[in-house]
């Protein structure tokens, strides 16, 4: 089969556009892939930060582009046997055997019932979502056929000594791109509960930030850095797949705040879809202790394999409680580990393959 993957934040290096590129690299083991996209920097970047094997998959011109003009993007179209989109709610004019939209968030304000989004939608085969929470907020407002595939996850940790490391991985955006909020990710938030812990008299742990961070948001992301100075507290900018498995390999406490403090009824979409960082923790036996928002819900059951938190004094508390009981700390990096499994990567392949190809 000829397949095309459309994703319109690839340049923005997240957990949607590992998702995507994943997905590009399962179905080139055996059919054509043609990913959509003008930057060939970008798509080289991805590869590299992520460890993907994209060799057989083909960079072509970004088709979707506004600067494309209806009749050659609907030809172009018309040579695929399917097409994928990561959708923002918009949805592609294709000409395309099939058409299939993923949805990485809740699209509140969402709505396709105009008469050009019906006529768009009729060329809808399936939408597949990353999260039972993404999937409640979206069924509806599409009516079709729509699956949940959990996001892949391959850290694949090393076999090396565990530290007094509480680790957060994430991107740090002045405005994220998807959700067009400020401080998506939370990290203020996680660095001032980790020094009101020092202060506090937690002695011998560090907190270690593992971020993205793009050029244009570097002085905003110095001014952060700043924040931390005078407390054990690192940043890792900009790491691969590779060195980024070292250092979940390493900690022992996984933190993530998305949602905290916000409206999440009005916005759903700023708590966290799913939480790739968190099962990629949890693969290297990292204990989570998460908000209690979002699809975190799916991946973390309270007291068992990690912790959730609903106030920043549970955050603190929970901490502690592991950082002070090695009994219960193994014991909830075993089931951490055991319940990542159900996230591989091949079972990923097995539901792509099967929901594209079938």
């Amino acid at each position: 089969m000829k397949i095309g993957i459309y994703d319109p934040y690839l340049d923005d290096l997240g957990g949607g556009e590992k998702y995507m590129m994943t997905i590009a690299e399962c179905l080139s083991a055996k059919n054509g892939v043609d990913v959509f996209w003008d930057g060939a920097q970008d798509f080289k970047a991805l590869n590299q930060r992520f460890s993907l094997d994209l060799t057989k998959v083909n960079l072509v011109p970004n088709i979707f582009s506004a600067k494309t003009p209806i009749f050659k993007k609907l030809l172009e179209t018309r040579k695929y046997d399917a097409i994928i989109v990561l959708s923002d709610g918009s949805i592609p004019l294709s000409l395309s055997k099939k058409l299939f939209l993923h949805v990485q968030q809740p699209l509140k304000s969402f709505n396709p019932q105009t008469l050009m989004g019906k006529i768009k939608l009729s060329r809808v085969n399936a939408i597949f979502c990353n999260s039972e929470y993404t999937k409640s907020f979206n069924k509806e407002k599409f009516n079709l056929k729509s699956y949940v595939v959990y996001p892949p996850v391959s850290i694949s940790p090393k076999k090396i000594q565990k530290e007094n490391i509480i680790l957060t991985v994430g991107r740090f955006r002045v405005k994220d791109v998807v959700t067009k909020t400020d401080d998506y990710k939370k990290l203020p938030v996680m660095i001032e509960t980790f020094k009101k812990l020092v202060n506090k008299g937690l002695s011998d742990w560090k907190f270690i930030l593992a971020v993205s961070v793009q050029e244009k948001d570097k002085n905003a992301f110095n001014d952060l850095r700043e924040s931390a100075k005078g407390f054990p507290i690192e940043f890792l900018v900009n790491k691969s797949n590779e060195q980024l498995r070292e250092e979940y390999s390493k900690a022992k406490i996984y933190w993530h705040a998305s949602g905290f403090g916000e409206d999440l009824i009005t916005h759903p979409e700023f708590a966290e879809h799913f939480g790739i960082s968190t099962v990629e923790a949890m693969e290297s036996g990292v204990v989570p202790v998460v908000i209690n928002a979002g699809g975190q819900k799916e991946i973390v059951e309270n007291g068992v394999n990690g912790f959730l938190w609903n106030t920043i004094e549970e955050l603190e508390s929970e901490t502690l409680e592991l950082t002070e009981n090695d009994k219960l700390l193994k014991e909830l990096s075993e089931n951490a580990k055991k319940i990542s499994k159900k996230f591989s990567k091949n079972k990923f392949c097995y539901e792509i393959n099967n929901l594209i190809l079938q």
